[in-house]
């Protein structure tokens, strides 16, 4: 759902780039909190992952295919203020390395893939979260429907900023009819991998999803007629997956999704862009500024053979993602180091 320049007019993306600005600076304030020297590290794989995983297009209807959004996953794994930044950070490489999402949309696509899906998303997670059991399939199963309802909200909001700012004659009415359409179908896919990557996580580091803290019960124990909390556990079972093996799994993951599984990606269309073409509403599409880039549409400049060039590409762009994010994350908690230290001291 990468909007390219063109599609919405000067005055429009220049709203939504001071709103993403806006969210931008209100989420590394709460990331603050979000992250500590257990997460920090989480949150930059999560960013590389939801790189990797957007290269693998799906089909899923005749000449058209969707791709994960990822806000929902991230909003769950790391909390939503991280989420925000986590796919603004993909976003940014993206656009500026890859030409995929233009340089002045790219405040409608931080507005529409990063704010809105994870908003509503982790809203959603968390009113179902508070009716349904305490137990982690409960969490897995949130996930799902909160993915799931995330993608056609996106679809909403771009309508709804198409039908302030957008530069053709084309009908908002006919736009979201098709753009919801799509996007519900292309939802099923971004519930299911949200789920299966929530799922597999929790499994084995439950202490390290944010969406999942809080779930078990303390154990109260009773000491001379009274109810005390009993003291938690110092290993549970499920943290014998040490962070450091997560992350190398979770890497080495997102290196062979980019490096190859990513070749057999559906090379049709995605929603937005059959949408567009069906609709007309791309007749003043505009060509990237960073075309010319050496990895201009998931390829290597001057290598020949297809698998290599978007292999490597895809590996690059994971290393450079994880970098990028990782340095955002530890900055924070570094800060948040910083600013707890002194409050400690009581200076």
């Amino acid at each position: 759902m990468h909007v390219p320049d063109g599609f919405i007019d000067a005055p429009t993306s220049a709203v939504t780039g001071v709103v993403a600005a806006g969210a931008l600076a209100v989420s590394l304030r709460g990331a603050r909190r979000e992250l500590d020297e257990r997460t920090a590290p989480l949150a930059g794989l999560v960013a590389a992952f939801i790189f990797a995983v957007q290269m693998l297009n799906f089909p899923v209807a005749a000449g058209t295919s969707g791709h994960l959004l990822g806000g929902a996953l991230a909003a769950i794994l790391v909390g939503p203020c991280t989420a925000v930044l986590c796919v603004s950070v993909v976003l940014l490489m993206q656009g500026v390395l890859f030409a995929d999402g233009g340089l002045t949309a790219l405040g409608v696509n931080i507005t529409d893939m990063a704010i809105v899906t994870t908003v509503v998303s982790y809203a959603v997670f968390r009113g179902l979260l508070a009716v349904l059991p305490r137990k982690r399939r409960s969490v897995t199963v949130a996930s799902f429907v909160a993915a799931l309802v995330s993608v056609p909200a996106a679809a909403v909001a771009f309508t709804l900023v198409y039908a302030v700012g957008g530069t053709t004659d084309v009908s908002p009415g006919k736009v979201a009819t098709a753009m919801i359409g799509v996007h519900v179908l292309i939802g099923i896919g971004e519930a299911v991998i949200t789920a299966l990557t929530v799922g597999a996580v929790i499994a084995v580091r439950p202490d390290l999803v944010h969406g999942a803290r809080g779930l078990q019960q303390r154990l109260r124990l009773r000491v001379n007629g009274e109810l005390v909390d009993a003291p938690a556990p110092t290993a549970p079972v499920a943290a014998r997956t040490s962070r450091r093996t997560l992350w190398i799994t979770g890497l080495v993951t997102s290196l062979v999704l980019a490096g190859f599984v990513s070749f057999y990606a559906s090379a049709a269309p995605d929603g937005l862009e059959k949408v567009a073409h069906d609709q007309g509403i791309d007749k003043k599409a505009e060509k990237h500024a960073t075309a010319g880039s050496p990895l201009a549409d998931y390829g290597v400049k001057d290598i020949a053979d297809s698998r290599l060039s978007g292999g490597l590409a895809g590996v690059i762009g994971v290393g450079v993602t994880i970098v990028a994010g990782s340095a955002v994350f530890w900055a924070l908690r570094r800060r948040r180091s910083e600013d707890v230290s002194p409050a400690s001291t009581g200076v």
